[in-house]
């Protein structure tokens, strides 16, 4: 795990991670409730339930586990009155490289995170919810199960909440550490007692037919965290904050080759990447020019300084302006990172200065992609495979001439042809990495590498 920082920047905006490294702070119920706890709880059940889901939907909450999907918009594909029971599940799997936000949360503030899941089951009537945590965090699975079982004794949770009517129950859901549960059909699947096999997206949108084939909202738990702070100022003071299209605040996670890596939480689009390399993050190291830049995880495609990005930008005026910028200015928000070729994805930002050997950085993903593939769809199964043997091969001197080609060639046969997003998951990097960098490819196949991705230490 990446170093942290103890003290919040100035420039930072801190609402989820208020209480992250706050001095005396301790991550049990009394300390939750002296500090405001639940609070939002009994605010949000003298609300109707639409109106919740109007307020978060009008707050522009994007999702803040990869896709960046509108929160309300997914809530609202919920049917009211069903005749099947709706579940909710928080997707605690946090297995994206790079990313190592949610696990603070659930160490240090699990019950910021259990009041906002409490006030979405009600928003969507979901009387049954879950959080399903990766096998990696045992600790993390204890303190939620201990945070679970405080709410009760003091009538958070079980039968006839807050004296309401409403039932809620949660469980504490534990996986077997597979990166494939990331995507929440597999989870699904992983929660039915099966091989977690992506389902097929028509007809099993979660929505419509999730856990148990009813329907079934999952979130991520930063996502869910945001619910209680729309309850407590509504959603349209909520989507004063960053940007529109963009709003609230993210939790950025920073590692690579900066003086201070580590947590970040700033309004969405409100510091640029150079800003945060430079300013918050201290810098590169002594002597060290950046290279490129990895926005939301392993799975974002890389962004090379070398390059211009266009990025439309919305003027006073309602008109929109494409300008031509460098990586540095490039803002943090989703549009602009999308706009760049990239994405904001899971927020791990992977920072990579001139000493960084990109086959060798490549190798490390693909290896880490060929050994998570569930291994249902051939292009991913044997394509992740195929292009880690070739990096391999690259950089202890067995390539040949025509692996840049091939390389390129097996990701483009990857990319859109498999079941779940895994499949550009593992072919976005060596798309991108030989689009931005193919002359150290070519200039790798056939040589030998040294191996330690850098070549500076």
């Amino acid at each position: 795990m990446a170093s942290t920082t103890r003290t919040a920047h100035p420039r930072e905006k801190r609402i989820i991670f208020k209480n992250i490294d706050r001095p005396g702070w301790t991550n049990d119920i009394d300390c939750y409730l002296q500090d405001g706890g639940y609070e939002e709880l009994k605010k949000a059940f003298a609300m109707k339930p639409q109106e919740i889901v109007n307020e978060v939907r009008a707050s522009g909450l994007r999702g803040r586990g990869g896709a960046g999907f509108p929160c309300g918009v997914k809530w609202g594909f919920i049917r009211p009155g069903g005749a099947k029971p709706v579940y909710l599940i928080c997707n605690a799997d946090e297995s994206e490289p790079g990313t190592f936000k949610d696990r603070y949360i659930i160490h240090q503030d699990p019950h910021q995170l259990v009041e906002g899941m409490i006030i979405s089951c009600y928003a969507v009537n979901a009387r049954l919810a879950y959080i399903y945590i990766r096998g990696e965090f045992p600790e993390g699975a204890k303190i939620l199960e201990r945070a679970l079982a405080e709410a009760r004794e003091h009538g958070f949770l079980g039968k006839n909440i807050l004296g309401t009517g409403f039932d809620l129950e949660i469980y504490v859901f534990r996986g077997a550490g597979a990166y494939i549960c990331g995507e929440e059909t597999g989870l699904i699947e992983s929660m039915e007692g099966k091989r977690p096999y992506p389902r097929i997206k028509p007809p099993y949108f979660p929505a419509v037919l999730g856990l148990y084939l009813c329907p079934t909202i999952v979130n991520n738990v930063e996502t869910l965290c945001n619910v209680k702070y729309i309850v407590r100022i509504g959603g349209a003071e909520y989507a004063k904050i960053g940007k529109p299209n963009n709003t609230g605040t993210r939790v950025l996670c920073v590692s690579g080759d900066v003086q201070r890596p580590g947590y970040y939480e700033f309004e969405v689009g409100g510091l640029t990447m150079g800003e945060l390399i430079y300013d918050i993050c201290g810098g590169l190291k002594p002597g060290r020019t950046l290279k490129a830049v990895i926005p939301g995880g392993s799975s974002a495609k890389v962004l090379s300084v070398k390059d211009r990005y266009k990025i439309k930008s919305k003027q006073a005026d309602g008109t929109m302006v494409e300008t031509e910028i460098g990586l540095e200015d490039v803002p943090l928000d989703f549009d602009a990172l999308a706009a760049a070729g990239s994405m904001a994805g899971s927020g791990g930002v992977i920072v990579m200065d001139d000493t960084r050997e990109m086959v060798w950085a490549l190798n490390n993903i693909n290896e880490f992609y060929a050994h998570e593939s569930c291994g249902q769809c051939t292009p991913c199964r044997e394509g992740s495979l195929w292009m880690k043997k070739i990096t391999e091969r690259m950089l202890h001197g067995g390539g040949v001439e025509r692996d840049t080609d091939t390389l390129k060639s097996v990701a483009d046969n990857i990319a859109g042809r498999t079941i779940c997003a895994f499949g550009e998951a593992c072919a976005w990097p060596t798309q991108s990495f030989i689009d931005k960098f193919r002359d150290e490819f070519v200039a790798t196949a056939g040589t030998k590498g040294n191996g330690n991705g850098s070549t500076n230490h």
